[in-house]
């Protein structure tokens, strides 16, 4: 208990000190995990609209896929993305691995089956009548689906949260195409176990309370979004 209290200090004294190397692991997190979630939507979101709404041969096959990526091992991701991005892969050429871009492309992997897949489920969830009542009135396809996004809002702000944080606590991808460099691809939760690896557990629980404390800033925000959607 001493530990975790001692590492709650530390991590208090790290922000509020100014500690560089805290900082510069701290913004590169969230801007790694923060790009992964916002490309997991800009592509997940219209994929699971069109899953929820269409009908196609092979549709459940898609579906079956999308459901087993929501539970994708993170290692698996980086071990895919590895192979890609080795400079004998198809996209050596870019020499991308060992880069905040791998781990941003590792970390889509991981968040993107959830948003299609939650956003799917809020889709799905509606009432089949909502879109003959829509249409009913005169609206357009673009209408219909503004409207239908608006009525599953709350299933998209849970796609968002799921998908952050999936991506922000996750370390065997990163640490697979990022490799932990210092000043490079550094993030907390590979830094938290290098800190554990080598016996420093009181740094690695002031990493932790760091991120811990990022996930729930994000999460609550997105709640009380969430929230105020549903009172409305």
């Amino acid at each position: 208990m001493d530990l975790i209290l001692e590492g709650i200090k530390r991590a208090v004294l790290l922000l509020f000190t100014g500690d560089r190397e805290v900082w510069a692991v701290t913004l590169l997190t969230l801007k790694v995990s923060g790009a992964a979630t916002l490309i997991s939507l800009v592509f997940g979101v219209p994929l699971g609209v069109f899953l929820g709404l269409t009908s196609f041969p092979g549709r459940r096959f898609v579906i079956s896929v999308v459901n087993t990526g929501m539970g994708l091992p993170p290692v698996v991701a980086g071990l895919v993305v590895t192979v890609f991005l080795w400079r004998n892969g198809p996209l050596g050429v870019f020499r991308l691995l060992y880069t905040p871009g791998a781990m941003v492309i590792a970390q889509t992997f991981i968040a993107a089956p959830i948003v299609v897949g939650l956003t799917l489920a809020g889709i799905g969830g509606l009432n089949p009548k909502l879109r003959l009542q829509i249409l009913a009135l005169g609206a357009s396809r673009a209408q219909l689906l503004w409207v239908l996004l608006r009525e599953a809002r709350l299933s998209l702000l849970a796609a968002v949260m799921a998908g952050f944080g999936g991506v922000i606590s996750e370390v065997g991808a990163s640490m697979m195409v990022g490799g932990n460099i210092r000043g490079q691809t550094r993030v907390l939760t590979t830094a938290t176990v290098m800190e554990v690896s080598k016996g420093n557990f009181d740094l690695a629980f002031a990493l932790s309370t760091i991120l811990l404390a990022i996930t729930y800033g994000v999460t609550l925000a997105l709640t009380l979004l969430q929230q105020r959607g549903r009172a409305s």
